[in-house]
């Protein structure tokens, strides 16, 4: 059994523990401003940097403890298109109250980052100040994909949907998913093959958008990404290794 389906399977059970209880998160949700459009601002011309807060993670460790509300001010600086901000304790050291101090200290749309395979996930994300949420085709069968897909738009958040596979991508397409996400890392093993996602992405239907997760680490990678038909790429480690985040953000754009 691999890194991902022990973490999900970790989260069903703390779900059955747990049962999500009404606290009024609905209300909340209903009443708070429209999310911002996390699909346009991927949709921007050139290639786009959704920049991620990421403290830790299974297969770097402790990577960094920066503040998170810094982190997202620096990123904009720098001109990032979105923020990525993790929320998994157990394995990358997030919380929530990561996205709500990211919230708090930039414009710029917010992606949620989980293992998200409940509709109450979904309304937390919304409520602690997210604009879209990941979702992993591997962990999800056809039915959650297209209930948690469908929940998120009536939030008004984006989804991104993450795959590995030519089958994921398939699912991932047929599950009506406007936001394609190809991670370079294969979640059960924690190997990353880069030359490998770049080929899947240049396969993703051209009327979605398309995004390459994991493994880019310079100026060349986020070009190659350009190339395979990449409308933006999700870095993570390198940028929060960063002593400038926006520099750094600066010089894996080339600009």
């Amino acid at each position: 059994m691999g890194f991902l389906t022990q973490a999900v399977e970790r989260v069903r059970r703390e779900l059955e523990r747990h049962p999500p209880a009404d606290d009024g998160s609905l209300l909340r949700a209903e009443s708070m401003p429209p999310p911002l459009d996390f699909a346009a601002a991927l949709r921007a011309p050139g290639i786009g940097i959704i920049a991620e807060v990421k403290r830790a993670s299974p297969s770097a460790g402790e990577i960094a403890d920066a503040d998170p509300a810094g982190q997202a001010a620096a990123y904009e600086a720098g001109g990032a298109v979105a923020v990525s901000v993790l929320t998994e304790t157990a394995h990358f050291s997030g919380s929530l109250a990561d996205l709500r101090l990211s919230r708090r200290a930039t414009a710029l749309p917010l992606l949620r980052k989980d293992f998200i395979v409940h509709p109450a996930q979904v309304l937390e994300a919304r409520v602690n100040g997210a604009d879209a949420v990941l979702l992993i085709a591997a962990v999800l069968s056809e039915g959650e994909l297209r209930d948690l897909r469908e929940v998120a738009d009536g939030f008004g958040l984006a989804a991104l949907v993450e795959v590995h596979t030519e089958a994921e991508l398939d699912r991932a397409a047929a599950s009506g998913a406007a936001i394609v996400g190809v991670n370079a890392r294969d979640l059960e093993t924690l190997d990353v093959d880069r030359e490998g996602a770049l080929r899947l992405l240049s396969t993703a239907p051209a009327d979605r958008i398309r995004v390459l997760e994991s493994g880019v680490r310079e100026a060349a990678h986020v070009a190659a990404a350009r190339d395979a038909g990449a409308d933006a790429v999700l870095v993570g480690e390198a940028l929060m290794r960063s002593d400038d985040p926006a520099r750094a953000l600066r010089e894996l754009a080339g600009t």
